[in-house]
């Protein structure tokens, strides 16, 4: 195989993954295989599929392990995107369905259903707003066949980045949270992932410190993390 083509398999398989990993998203947890566990085991197996997820994600996104995989610079973002499509479609398929802990219904369920649409508003308003979202990692490939050099994201803040600082896991967190139909495993699910989301949004504020310095530190003084207690920064 040459290498245009092992490059434009590997942005082929981004792509799908990417696209199957957000529409199992969608689907309801514990819907495509039932063990037929007792509830313990069922929330052990979850939890160790979540941490599956949570170790391969924030270690492969790490600048140290990215400059250590064995494989061209400009191939790491789709590999770290496929690699993460991957594991989510390995916990989403395997997961585990305990018993119903609440159900909202009437006004509250229309009131969450709507609360959703909003953050989903807003998860696209933030990939917007980048301008430069790279889902799949596919942009340094598209860059290396064009014989070009891939030039580093500028620092600019806008859209919903002058309310928080992390508007995309922001809206994740009230998807999840707001979700009307919640099984005791969607409880533990909420639990486990929120506190990943809130560690690894630290852990990445590391890099992004490290990347655009007194810039990044002055805007971390202005705009909260993830609520956006504070009046939108101007920009």
């Amino acid at each position: 195989m040459t290498r245009g083509l092992f490059a434009k398999a590997v942005m082929a398989a981004a792509v799908v993954l990417a696209v199957v990993g957000i529409g199992l998203v969608a689907v309801p947890l514990g819907w495509f295989v039932d063990f037929h566990w007792p509830l313990a085991l069922v929330l052990a197996w979850d939890a160790a599929l979540s941490l599956l997820f949570f170790t391969q994600h924030s270690a492969m996104v790490r600048p140290r392990v990215r400059a250590a995989m064995p494989v061209p610079e400009h191939y790491r973002s789709a590999l770290y995107a496929m690699a993460s499509g991957a594991v989510l479609i390995l916990v989403l398929v395997l997961w585990q369905r305990a018993a119903p802990f609440y159900a909202l219904t009437g006004a509250p369920r229309l009131v969450a259903r709507l609360i959703e649409l909003g953050a989903v508003a807003v998860l696209a308003w933030g990939a917007v707003a980048l301008r430069q979202f790279d889902l799949c990692g596919l942009k340094p490939i598209q860059a290396h066949l064009r014989g070009e050099r891939v030039r580093p994201m500028p620092f600019v803040v806008r859209g919903p980045y002058r309310w928080v600082r992390h508007p995309l896991y922001a809206a994740i967190l009230v998807l999840m949270w707001t979700y009307p139909d919640v099984t005791l495993d969607h409880l533990l699910f909420d639990l486990l992932w929120t506190a990943w989301i809130v560690a690894a949004s630290h852990w990445e504020e590391t890099d992004l410190v490290r990347a655009f310095g007194a810039d990044y530190q002055r805007y971390q003084r202005r705009v909260p993390m993830l609520l956006p207690w504070r009046r939108p920064a101007a920009i």
